[in-house]
């Protein structure tokens, strides 16, 4: 049995370690195609990326053709080689870390990453070159292709870029004037995407570029022209992350019994799965977050249980981060776009390729960084326009995170957080809700009457569903079907056998001029409730509680049903 590789992104070490490795390699091929020479490829955070990115490195090296058959004899490509094998000078560059408090120094940390890397590079290859501290980054990536085909005649070289947009990113959520200026004509970093591209000419082979988000490629490209977007080409939509097939064969490999596999395999489908970035090609295999299935099975295997904390915190970390972005979308449209993805409405928009922040970052800027972020993914296509939809449970309680922290912000609100702890006792314990309504009536009360003009009853469901994601206590399930029909919260306690209660709230919401229909609508609610509880599913939930909730306007009405 190999060691899950969790946190392991060197493709020799994985190999040298003995970790399992889920085989990539095929796509090699694929990329290897003229036409394939200069290439950028996007996706959301912890999917994998860096560690294909070591195994190109490791494939196409000239110093390790004698560990090849160490390196790939398992594999796919092992078996397959092509002709290139082994055949370029890697030089390979990482673009995260890079401290951008202000301009002057992320233009020194960008030059330290280039640095660096030219220092990795010659020590490797035993290149005759003088790294001048005086240069700038651009110089001295113009000395290297100098030198390099000076002293190489006939060799060639492949860039790998890493993270090539993580410093950009940052630099556009806070400073977004001081992107304009590194990424303008005349700016340091475009500059140095200058001297590469000038690299194709002459040494500079092939290229290949990862990231997050196509966020300084409008702002580049009359420098860089040459790269070709694979994002979205359906031929490489499994090349990162797992589908299911390679999901149960890591199951198989560490011995998980079928039982097990049958127990854990719809709790990462629900967290983990529902990730499609390619726009056409066939709709039945999705992806599961690579580094979340890992850092799940590897807890699991440790523990022999499943983790209570269902998300890494590092990756929770990473996706909450990169969410700040969102802030340069202005006006009343974004609370409106955040509460119909998570209410699961959908929504189609053309997904933007190239972003542009001299001419604005409006509603459909805002959805196409939700689908390269990975908090959006693309279900199906109307009318050849994508439907986005949030992909998984754990994006989703990220998601709701982000929501209760924009509407605080937006509203000039606070929630000390000490009350979830509250809530959270009160209903498991107690089976009671009053704490929960109590903040849901607080975040009512404080939107404003603009707010309640679109006002319905998915809106007041998304807040409380938001709460109730942050109480850790919980499996919240949100319009679970149960025999064809469609619950609107329940409340599962993640520790069985305690005594703890099940929680099923079914919400209705009138407007104030409707006030007079709230008999009618409390009769609906409970008779849907009443009707939900008697199935069979339902039956076997341990200490169920039954409430209706209805809102009119900001005031809420509470039932519990016997």
């Amino acid at each position: 049995m190999k060691e899950l590789p969790y946190g392991i992104s060197d493709y020799e070490k994985l190999v040298n370690d003995n970790c399992y490795y889920v085989d990539k390699t095929k796509y090699i091929e694929l990329l290897e195609v003229p036409s394939n020479s200069y290439v950028m490829f996007l996706r959301p955070r912890k999917f994998g990326k860096t560690l294909f990115t070591s195994v190109l490195e490791n494939y196409y090296d000239i110093n390790k053709k004698d560990k090849f058959e160490k390196l790939f004899g398992d594999t796919y490509i092992g078996k397959k080689p092509t002709e290139a094998k082994n055949s370029y000078y890697i030089l390979r560059f990482n673009f995260s870390g890079i401290d951008t408090k202000d301009e002057e120094t992320t233009i020194n940390t960008f030059k330290e990453k280039v640095t660096a890397s030219i220092q990795d590079f010659i020590d490797r290859y035993k290149l005759d070159f003088y790294i001048n501290p005086e240069l700038t980054s651009e110089g001295l990536l113009n000395n290297l292709i100098i030198a390099f085909k000076n002293q190489k005649n006939g060799e060639k070289l492949y860039v790998i870029i890493d993270e090539y947009d993580h410093f950009a990113n940052e630099l556009l959520s806070f400073r977004t004037d001081s992107f304009k200026k590194l990424v303008s004509k005349n700016g340091k970093i475009r500059k140095w995407y200058e001297v590469l591209k000038e690299g194709t000419e002459t040494v500079v082979d092939r290229i290949f570029i990862t990231g997050v988000a196509p966020i300084t490629l409008d702002s580049m490209t009359s420098g860089f022209n040459i790269v070709k977007d694979l994002t979205k080409d359906s031929r490489f939509n499994e090349m990162m992350g797992f589908t299911e097939d390679e999901l149960i064969k890591i199951m198989e490999d560490q011995k998980l019994t079928r039982k097990e596999q049958k127990e854990l395999l719809p709790i990462m489908k629900e967290n983990y799965d529902g990730y499609r970035f390619s726009l056409y090609g066939e709709f039945n295999n999705n992806l599961y977050n690579s580094n979340m299935c890992l850092y799940f099975l590897n807890s699991y295997i440790s523990f022999r249980k499943v983790p209570n904390q269902l998300v890494d915190v590092n990756i929770a970390s990473d996706y909450n981060k990169i969410g700040n972005m969102l802030r340069l979308c202005k006006g009343e449209k974004r609370l409106e776009l955040i509460n119909k993805t998570i209410s699961g409405e959908g929504l189609i928009s053309e997904i933007t390729e190239k972003f542009n922040p001299e001419i604005g970052f409006g509603e459909t800027e805002m959805i196409s960084m939700l689908y390269y972020l990975g908090y959006l993914t693309i279900e199906d296509v109307i009318g050849n326009y994508p439907k986005l939809v949030i992909p998984n449970k754990a994006i989703k309680e990220i998601y709701g995170e982000y929501f209760l922290k924009i509407l605080n912000e937006e509203e000039n609100f606070s929630i000390d957080t000490s009350e979830y702890a509250k809530i959270s006792l009160e209903m498991a314990i107690e089976g009671k809700i009053e704490k929960g309504v109590n903040l849901l009536q607080k975040y009512l009360g404080n939107l404003s009457n603009r707010d309640y003009q679109n006002f319905d009853e998915k809106y007041v469901k998304v807040i409380f569903f938001c709460i109730a994601m942050s109480l850790r206590t919980f499996w919240v399930k949100s319009e679970l079907e149960v025999e064809r029909e469609y619950q609107d919260i329940l409340l599962v306690p993640k520790e069985l056998g305690k005594g703890y209660y099940t929680i099923l709230i079914e919400f209705k919401y009138l407007k104030k001029d409707e006030a007079n229909k709230l008999e009618e609508k409390q009769k609906e609610a409970k008779e849907q409730i009443i009707r939900y509880s008697k199935k069979e599913e339902m039956k076997k939930l341990e200490n169920l509680k039954k409430f209706t909730i209805v809102a009119v306007n900001d005031k809420i009405y509470v039932e519990e049903i016997k």
